[in-house]
C-alpha cells in the first residue's frame, strides 16, 4: 500500500509517497522532478525497500513560495527534510541525474543521515575538461525557453540525452509545460553550475556509488561519474540501459540497483 503525506519545508511544501517494507530508499527525481517518474522502478524495489519518493519543490503536487533561481543546496536541504519527515533514521538513497547531483550535496553536508547514495550519471560538467562547451548549451536552452521557444529548449535538451530524444512529429504537445519552464528558467543552470565538494565526500562515513548506463557511453552524462569515481578513489559502476533506464528497464536496473544496495543484514 502506498500512502501520501505532505512534508514542510522552507517556504514551500512536499508531496511524499511511501511504499514497501524494508529498509528505507530515498529516490530523488532528476528531469522535472516528479517522483512518479520512478513509479514502475518503485514496484520493483517494494518487496525488499521502504521505498520513499517525493516531487521536487515546485513541480507537481509539491509547492514553493520562493522566486529567483533554486540552489542545489536547497534542493539537498528539502531532501534532508524528506528523510526526517519519512524515514525512522539514516537512509538509503539512490538519485539519477539532477538528482543524483541533490545527493551528492545532502551526502556532502549531512553524511549522518544517508548510509548509501548511487549517484546515477550525475551532469557534474565542472569535472569534466570541456565543461565550457557543456554549460554554453545549457547556457543556450535557458534562452531559448524564456524567449518562447521552450520546445526547442527541450528539442535540445532531449537530444543530448541517451535515449531521450523526443519523436520528430509535427505540432508535438509537450506534457507539463510548467514544470519544463520551470526546470529550464530556475533551476538547470544551478544543476549544471554546480560542482560536488570532493573533499566533503572524501571524508563522508557514507558508502558512495557513482554509476552510469551502458548505453550513455559518450555522452555528456556519462563522463562524470567515471571522474567522481577516480577523484574518490571509488570503483564506477556500469548499469543496465541509458540516461533513462530507471524509467525504462526498470526490472533490469532495480535487479543492478539491488546488487549495490544489498538489503540483506
Amino acid at each position: 500500500m502506498i500512502s501520501e503525506s505532505r512534508c514542510p519545508v522552507e517556504d514551500g511544501e512536499l508531496l511524499v509517497r511511501r511504499g514497501g517494507e524494508g529498509p528505507a530508499l530515498l529516490l530523488i527525481a532528476g528531469g522535472t522532478g516528479s517522483g512518479d517518474a520512478y513509479r514502475a522502478l518503485a514496484k520493483q524495489l517494494y518487496a525488499d525497500f521502504t521505498v520513499i519518493t517525493y516531487d521536487r519543490r515546485g513541480h507537481f503536487g509539491s509547492t514553493d513560495t520562493t522566486t529567483g533561481p533554486v540552489p542545489v543546496a536547497r534542493q539537498a536541504d528539502d531532501a534532508l527534510a524528506v528523510l526526517d519527515h519519512a524515514a525512522d533514521g539514516p537512509a538509503q538513497v539512490f538519485g539519477s541525474s539532477a538528482g543524483a547531483l541533490i545527493g551528492l550535496d545532502l551526502v556532502a553536508r549531512h553524511p549522518d543521515h544517508v548510509t548509501t547514495l548511487v549517484a546515477h550519471e550525475p551532469p557534474a560538467v565542472h569535472l569534466m575538461p570541456d565543461a565550457g562547451s557543456w554549460l554554453e548549451a545549457a547556457a543556450e536552452q535557458v534562452r531559448l525557453a524564456r524567449s518562447g521557444e521552450l520546445m526547442t529548449a527541450v528539442t535540445r535538451f532531449a537530444d543530448a540525452i541517451a535515449g531521450a530524444a523526443l519523436p520528430d512529429l509535427p505540432n508535438l504537445r509537450l506534457p507539463h509545460e510548467a514544470d519544463w519552464i520551470r526546470l529550464f528558467d530556475r533551476e538547470l543552470t544551478e544543476f549544471f553550475d554546480y560542482l560536488p565538494d570532493l573533499r566533503a565526500l572524501r571524508k563522508a562515513s557514507t558508502e558512495i556509488f557513482p554509476v552510469a548506463g551502458e548505453g550513455s557511453r559518450g555522452r555528456y552524462h556519462y563522463q562524470p561519474a567515471k571522474i567522481l569515481a577516480l577523484e574518490l578513489g571509488l570503483p564506477f559502476t556500469e548499469m543496465p540501459g541509458a540516461h533513462l533506464a530507471p524509467q525504462r528497464n526498470p526490472a533490469k536496473f532495480a535487479a543492478a540497483l539491488m546488487d549495490l544496495l544489498n538489503p540483506e543484514p
